[in-house]
């Protein structure tokens, strides 16, 4: 007698299938156009194509949930128990027919799992990039240390935190199904796939400078200037996503007052109770309206003061002819975040101006990141100017 399986692990198997179909394309092109470079110049490159696919990701990721796609498929890791929509039509016409406007539709669900199958193909690929390192930076130990610099890697603990980063977030994407989009749970997910851009371009940047490139010393100050910026920067971001996962975008829509006056009433208790379901507070009741106002106007008071230090940050830079491209991105970056805020506020949170903040605040942390990696602090600050032989400009 045939003993019922207890776990179905054909949707899982399927889903990963298709991630390593969507990695075999990124990955065959990287290999026939890095034939013949060094391994530190390879493995530097296919950092640089996950980073980029990895923003490519959170953009769609921004687009899943703007389009309230995020339980196109109410169940994880496939779509009603198939690795498609297409498998699951039956379905998904069941609930579309009894909800028409509804979390489940057949255009959502595609939206939802086409996600997914980009996930899970970053996840492939960050496994490529930890096995790669691992085994370039075996055969550099039993050569004795005695490689070419072509040959030498980073350390394999680089990718290896990656590869765990990359799996922690996978879990809170099922958690974000699982739980209803709950919203602590979808800003978690947010903030780790900003964190995931965050360690790849510290690992793009690291393989730069072990292929020769240059570091810029900073003053303290100016350093400290840096991670001002940055953790500022990641607060700003944690709100923002409080804001979308709540639905809070539009209880304000004009700018720069807000219902009215300069002060609204906001209830900052009810709107800042983190473990809750999405639109009621922990005891079941609706959120209040005066909750989401609160919501929405801490993470417009808090903007002031991030395009505040942004631009102190940019002239800071300018002042002391240091990081220029990563100085101009911050500009055009801190420009687009003040467009595109707006955007949502008073045109009635269009689309794309909704998925390129969010990808603006992900390009953001990632300069940051970048710019931090390709400097470091002096060790005391002189009025001479540095030796260039151990202070370079950082390359444009």
């Amino acid at each position: 007698m045939d003993t019922p399986s207890l776990y179905d692990l054909s949707p899982a198997l399927r889903l990963m299938g298709m991630g390593l179909a969507v990695a075999l394309g990124p990955l065959a092109w990287l290999w026939l156009r890095s034939r013949g470079a060094p391994p530190a110049s390879r493995l530097r490159a296919l950092t640089l194509l996950t980073l980029f696919l990895t923003f490519d990701l959170v953009l769609f990721g921004a687009f899943t949930r703007l389009t309230d796609s995020g339980l196109g498929c109410p169940d994880w890791p496939g779509c009603y128990g198939h690795a498609s929509p297409v498998g699951a039509r039956a379905h998904i016409a069941a609930a579309q027919d009894a909800m028409p406007t509804g979390p489940v539709t057949h255009g959502k669900a595609w939206v939802e799992m086409v996600h997914r199958y980009l996930a899970t193909g970053v996840g492939v690929l960050i496994i490529v990039l930890a096995l790669a390192t691992a085994l370039q930076w075996r055969r550099g130990r039993r050569s004795g240390g005695q490689a070419p610099a072509g040959a030498r890697v980073l350390s394999p603990w680089w990718p290896l935190a990656t590869l765990v980063w990359v799996c922690a977030q996978g879990a809170f994407g099922a958690l974000t199904v699982t739980m209803k989009l709950f919203p602590a749970i979808v800003t978690l997910h947010l903030l780790g796939g900003v964190g995931l851009l965050v360690l790849l371009a510290m690992q793009a940047e690291r393989y730069r400078q072990a292929a020769g490139g240059a570091v810029r010393g900073l003053g303290r100050g100016l350093r400290a200037l840096l991670w001002l910026a940055a953790a500022m920067v990641g607060v700003q971001i944690a709100l923002g996503g409080w804001v979308s996962t709540n639905y809070a975008v539009l209880v304000c829509n004009t700018f720069p007052l807000c219902q009215g006056g300069w002060w609204p009433a906001m209830d900052f208790a009810q709107g800042f109770e983190l473990w809750r379901p999405l639109g009621a507070s922990s005891d079941g009741t609706p959120l209040a309206f005066a909750a989401l106002t609160a919501i929405h106007y801490a993470h417009r008071l808090f903007a002031y003061a991030v395009f505040a230090v942004l631009l102190g940050l940019v002239w800071r830079l300018r002042r002391a002819d240091a990081l220029p491209a990563q100085r101009r991105w911050l500009l055009g970056l801190a420009a687009l975040q003040l467009l595109t805020g707006l955007s949502n506020v008073v045109l009635d949170w269009p689309l794309l101006a909704a998925v390129l903040h969010t990808g603006g605040a992900a390009a953001l942390m990632t300069v940051l990141a970048w710019a931090l990696c390709a400097s470091r602090a002096r060790a005391a600050d002189v009025a001479a100017a540095p030796s260039p032989s151990t202070v370079r400009e950082v390359a444009a």
